[in-house]
């Protein structure tokens, strides 16, 4: 059955850096522990500590951030298999959340009961952490319980606020957790909140994104099978791990499927093309041609020739028939990159496809009739360039039927790991190089960097530093020491991104100097430990890693 399990208690200490050297880790474990009394339970408790430690390690993500979303996708598995195992059907009530949330802490090793269950709050207590005394080491390791706790509650009430008012893991004898499912009455209290998911919640986008990437996959095979290159073949990917660029996969999903033209908006290098392809690719057209032109790059004089073609004769050079972008993507779907760089008569003819789907080539007079869905882009304010008359307004209402707004780099640091680790896999297959993940340093300077050249950008430095880089990671990054631009941030959030990224460099430094002590951490800043660890906490700094 889905809550049956041995008891288990925690387990022996052990800090980050035995974690890293597993005899000595194993050594730690074992220590007051007979082997038989090993469980399954205790093997995935560490196996989750080990996995926290080596993805931080990695840079792939801060710890917190990764416990979050595991506990979240845990918390939904372990309330289906409750509401299964007790046939629950609808909404849990307070009283069902509380039994199934004491009951799944009890079953992994927690000594949990239930203090008070009023109007609003569920209070509850441990004497055990599931987490053993490791959770010292690791008190990040308390948003397990606020992200179950959370997670479920807010599915079932809309809302959570979860408060750990007292921890195990800061020295605390036992710990104490507040559920509020009042946004009301917990508006000015502490804690993590924690919302209904929306519509699509990471279940959904997941699956949203496979099967963009599947069918991403099988044109990019079938354009690239002639190629001898493996990398020629490697797919491209959508990153979304932020919600601006879930957004972003809900609209591709969403127009794919409708012959609507779509005006994609970001910035040099957010990735435009890769948008306008995953919608080719989910579209009914996707077993006809995708044609990707750069309006910005055609020299003004041939723009018109090379977009609709012109006939044998039509000016000296003129040889043959050539057929125009237009006609080559017949059937499938035109992307128009730098759409703002066309000429007023190019616009002009641009209308008129697609108004009417014909044109006639240049020197020609037999008119063409194409089918081509048309998907263009732009980094520019295009609103101004029709307000300043350089963009024909009706051509403007044409092109955007549907506006997808390709969010900066800057705006959405969750999906930096992700990219990272997908441009480091490309790299090191290139370059024969087994250098898969970066520093826990250079990670922070990759989160904190503005990165004005976006996802291109970030793929130049890390080719960069690639090079350079001794196996098995990228430890010194080539970052330029850059301005903020005035506007681009407001003052309140530059200021508190600027203490932030001080406050954490001192902790590491004085960390470092004192060899992993927070206790003389906490005295060099006149703080209590308690709050030291806190900081820590948040920061995703780990004092074992300092230590010896």
């Amino acid at each position: 059955m889905p809550f049956r399990s041995e008891s288990a208690g925690g387990f022996g200490g052990c800090n980050r850096a035995d974690s890293l050297r597993a005899p000595l880790f194993f050594g730690s474990y074992m220590q007051g522990t007979n082997f038989s009394q090993l469980t399954p339970v205790r093997f995935l408790q560490t196996f989750v500590l080990e996995l926290m430690h080596v993805c931080e390690d990695a840079g792939l993500a801060p710890a917190e951030r990764l416990i979050d979303r595991i506990a979240r996708s845990a918390g939904r598995y372990f309330e289906e298999a409750f509401r299964e195992e007790y046939a629950v059907e609808g909404a849990l009530d307070p009283e069902r959340y509380a039994e199934l949330i004491v009951g799944l802490k009890n079953h992994i090793g927690g000594q949990f009961s239930l203090v008070s269950r009023e109007a609003g709050c569920i209070r509850l207590t441990n004497r055990r952490c599931p987490f053993g005394e490791g959770v010292k080491n690791s008190p990040e390791l308390c948003r397990m319980t606020s992200s179950v706790f959370g997670g479920i509650a807010a599915r079932n009430f809309g809302y959570a606020k979860v408060t750990l008012a007292r921890r195990i893991a800061l020295g605390d004898a036992r710990c104490e957790v507040h559920v509020h499912l009042d946004p009301q009455t917990a508006r000015n209290l502490e804690g993590t909140e924690y919302l209904a998911p929306p519509a699509g919640d990471r279940r959904t986008i997941d699956e949203l994104q496979a099967r963009i990437d599947e069918q991403m996959h099988r044109i990019w095979c079938q354009m690239n099978n002639h190629r001898p290159s493996r990398e020629a073949v490697r797919p491209p990917t959508i990153v979304a791990r932020s919600p601006a660029m879930q957004a972003v996969l809900h609209a591709i999903e969403t127009v794919a499927p409708t012959p609507a033209t779509v005006l994609i908006h970001g910035e040099t290098g957010v990735g435009k093309e890769l948008v306008a392809r995953a919608i080719h690719a989910m579209s009914e057209r996707c077993q006809e041609s995708f044609i990707a032109v750069n309006c910005g790059a055609i020299p003004e004089g041939i723009v018109e020739s090379a977009l609709f073609g012109h006939e044998k004769g039509a000016f000296t050079g003129a040889v043959e028939v050539h057929h125009g972008y237009f006609e080559r993507a017949d059937g499938g779907t035109l992307f128009l990159d730098e759409v703002d760089a066309l000429t007023p008569a190019t616009q002009t003819r641009l209308l008129r496809v697609i108004q009417e789907g014909e044109l006639e080539r240049v020197g020609g007079h037999k008119t063409l009739v194409v089918d081509t869905r048309i998907i263009s882009a732009t980094n520019c304010d295009l609103e101004k360039a029709v307000a300043e008359g350089r963009f024909r307004q009706d051509l403007y209402y044409r092109l955007n039927v549907v506006r997808i707004v390709i969010p900066p780099l800057r705006q959405r640091p969750e999906d930096v790991p992700h990219l990272v680790g997908l441009i480091l896999e490309r790299l090191s297959r290139r370059y024969g190089k087994p250098v898969n993940s970066v520093s826990p340093e250079v990670m922070s300077r990759l989160l904190a960097y503005a990165w004005p050249g976006n996802v291109r950008e970030l793929e130049n430095a890390l080719e960069k530093a690639m090079l350079f880089a001794q196996p098995p990671e990228i430890t010194e990054v080539p970052l330029p020491d850059t301005d903020p631009v005035v506007g681009e941030q407001s003052w309140k959030a530059l200021r508190r991104q600027t203490l932030e990224r001080l406050e954490r460099s001192y902790l590491e430094q004085a960390l470092r100097r004192a060899r992993g002590s927070v206790n003389a951490v906490a005295e060099w800043m006149e703080l209590t430990p308690r709050a030291v660890y806190l900081k820590l906490s948040a920061y995703g700094v780990d004092p074992a890693k300092f230590r010896g």
